[in-house]
């Protein structure tokens, strides 16, 4: 599988319009160029993922504008695509608004929808995000002709349990969209590692540049493989394209040569207080 992730360039000047044409122009060029099975966007790239003020504004119901956006551009370029995700706003029940979800789109070939997933973990503790969406509640995984990817985003990466479940559905590849802080970039590149060597499997962890809403971005998308080499990793700033050919057959090696996943222990007593 050949995988390209697009580190965007998330900048406050520039309009949710122009940002996804912008994207979509980005996601053709790519897939002409680099010739990738899978692209990857980052977080929250329409917004920012800490322009929390737009998050309202721009919220779409899961079938808008960016969602038709990027079912055309996979359909044009012909690839599986990762949308990163958007600021979703659920159908209401009554007369109210519905919730607000950060929600990741992965689209086939086709411009099919293949999978939705609703961020769990949702960063900000006390504000942000943490007040403004929901959270969801599902693992997600999305079975391609090459690998069953594994959906997370950005702080479900602190929580390495749900990587365990997915694992547990099949998942061969984490995909893994952030718009993660500049000032935290090193547990970015740890947990990413981490995730891939505890679980034997791929990661692609694509970020943004620029600054959302005054926080400077991370960057420093990375791909790492089953064994927790780092295969590629853009910089810390600035829009970068990573292309990366993963050997699938790498994870099922690993988990034979080093079955640390078989001495898995569930179900233990709690201990005794």
């Amino acid at each position: 599988m050949r995988a390209s992730l697009l580190q965007i360039d998330v900048e406050d000047d520039e309009s949710v319009k122009s940002r996804r044409l912008r994207v979509s122009s980005l996601v053709r060029e790519v897939a002409e160029r680099e010739g990738p099975d899978l692209i990857v966007l980052p977080e929250l790239w329409t917004t920012g993922a800490f322009g929390y003020e737009a998050f309202a504004t721009e919220a779409e119901p899961l079938q808008g504008p960016t969602y038709e956006a990027m079912a055309e551009a996979a359909r044009d370029a012909g690839v599986w695509l990762h949308a990163g995700s958007v600021p979703e706003r659920a159908p209401s029940d009554g007369g109210s608004d519905g919730a607000l979800y950060n929600t990741s789109l992965v689209f086939s070939p086709a411009g099919e929808l293949a999978g939705a997933y609703r961020k769990i973990h949702r960063f900000g503790f006390d504000k942000g995000e943490a007040v403004l969406m929901g959270a969801g509640h599902e693992l997600v995984t999305v079975r391609t002709p090459e690998a069953v990817l594994g959906l997370a985003t950005c702080y479900d990466l602190r929580f390495p349990e749900l990587f365990r479940g997915l694992v547990d559905a099949g998942a061969e590849v984490f995909v893994v969209p952030a718009g993660w802080p500049a000032r935290r970039r090193a547990h970015w590149s740890l947990f990413a590692r981490a995730r891939a060597v505890e679980d034997q499997v791929f990661v692609l962890a694509c970020g943004t540049a620029g600054a959302h809403a005054g926080v400077e971005q991370a960057g420093a998308s990375v791909v790492v493989d089953p064994w927790g080499e780092v295969l590629a990793e853009a910089g810390p700033s600035g829009a970068e394209v990573l292309t990366v050919d993963l050997d699938l057959a790498k994870v099922a090696e690993t988990r034979e040569q080093f079955p640390a996943l078989k001495d898995r222990r569930l179900g233990v007593a709690e201990p005794r207080l």
